[in-house]
């Protein structure tokens, strides 16, 4: 590594990694030993791995399971760590292509070869881009309300709307509102005499911290994003898709399943939930990752018989569905390092 292409800080128990690419600084914080096989996380737009996997990592039983077998790679959108500056105005506007190229910039300085992918809503659809980019170079994919499709008349609205907020009053109440409506259920949300809940009273706070310009920025790119369903069939990595009950993506998740080879892909369906499955109910996603997870020679039995039962819908709950067999071919075990 060149140490003219970066600046490590210690932060909160992981290493943060300032990558320097060809489409500017990348932010990446590293939990676990790089020993391990890498599990590269991407957020949803105005997130970063605090406000979109904190939930899910706090898990012991997902801590155990994903940090018990992968290094952790968390990927913040430009701009979207903590503590970042406003990005230039004179900066051109990423595109989602050039975000997908910035992953691959990531993965070869880290000396990263084919790596499991899990991404939320906007990140899904950025990490789904770079695995039809560079086939290679992903082994599975995670995907959580995912998009797949370009935006609807109905989503280039509410974007409408959203980028207008953003670039004329900033992070502003409204603003905040549109974005935790595209995050979390209703019941979380609060409503009448029902208060918030502590995970979106967290997520409001963070959201604090965005520097609006760059959420601006990432939402300019997720807008013109090109459909990509039809290449979706040639995925041939094994990929695992939870979406909320409620999310507003519901429908997008469930055409991108559509889309997918069924040899090689399960839908899993959280009831009384919205878009960030990883923060509303990360326990619901346990089961589900373990058997997908049994393909790679990453399952432990222990942890099985220890985990809580998931919230799934019924149509969603047989063990069948996501067994290897129904996934695709056995694969090996990951290996993820490039050998020197």
């Amino acid at each position: 590594m060149a140490d003219s292409n970066h600046i490590d800080t210690i932060y909160l128990g992981g290493k943060e990694h300032m990558v320097r690419t060809g489409r500017g600084p990348v932010s990446v914080i590293v939990y676990g030993d790089q020993d391990k096989p890498a599990l590269v996380t991407y957020p949803d737009l105005g997130l970063n791995h605090v406000s979109c996997f904190q939930g899910l990592f706090f898990c012991p039983e997902a801590a155990s399971l994903l940090l018990h077998n992968f290094c952790i790679y968390h990927i913040s959108p430009p701009g979207h760590e903590l503590g970042a500056a406003a990005i230039n105005p004179n900066e051109p506007v990423l595109s989602v292509d050039d975000l997908a190229d910035q992953i691959l910039e990531v993965l070869n300085y880290f000396g990263l070869g084919a790596v499991m992918c899990m991404g939320v809503t906007a990140g899904a659809y950025i990490l789904t881009l770079f695995s039809l980019k560079y086939r290679d170079r992903v082994l599975g994919l995670i995907l959580v309300s995912p998009l797949c499709k370009a935006a609807s008349w109905t989503e280039w609205l509410f974007n409408k709307v959203m980028s207008n907020l953003l670039y004329y009053y900033g992070t502003c109440g409204l603003l905040k509102e549109c974005l935790l409506q595209r995050y979390f259920s209703k019941e979380v949300r609060g409503y009448a005499e029902i208060p918030e809940s502590e995970i979106v009273l967290a997520c409001r706070n963070l959201l604090d911290q965005r520097q609006s310009t760059n959420v601006w920025r990432f939402l300019q790119a997720i807008d013109k994003r090109p459909d990509l369903s039809s290449g979706l069939k040639k995925l041939k990595c094994r990929t695992l898709v939870y979406v909320g009950e409620y999310s507003p993506f519901h429908s997008e998740a469930l055409h991108m399943t559509s889309k997918l080879d069924r040899r090689y892909s399960a839908l899993v369906e959280v009831q009384a939930c919205g878009s960030m499955v990883t923060e509303e109910q990360p326990h619901a996603m346990l089961i589900p990752m373990e058997y997908f997870l049994m393909g790679y020679g990453l399952y432990r039995p222990s942890l099985f018989k220890g985990s809580p039962r998931s919230p799934l819908s019924p149509s969603c709950i047989s063990p069948e569905l996501l067994s290897p067999e129904s996934m695709g071919l056995k694969l090996k075990p990951i290996k993820t390092r490039i050998s020197s």
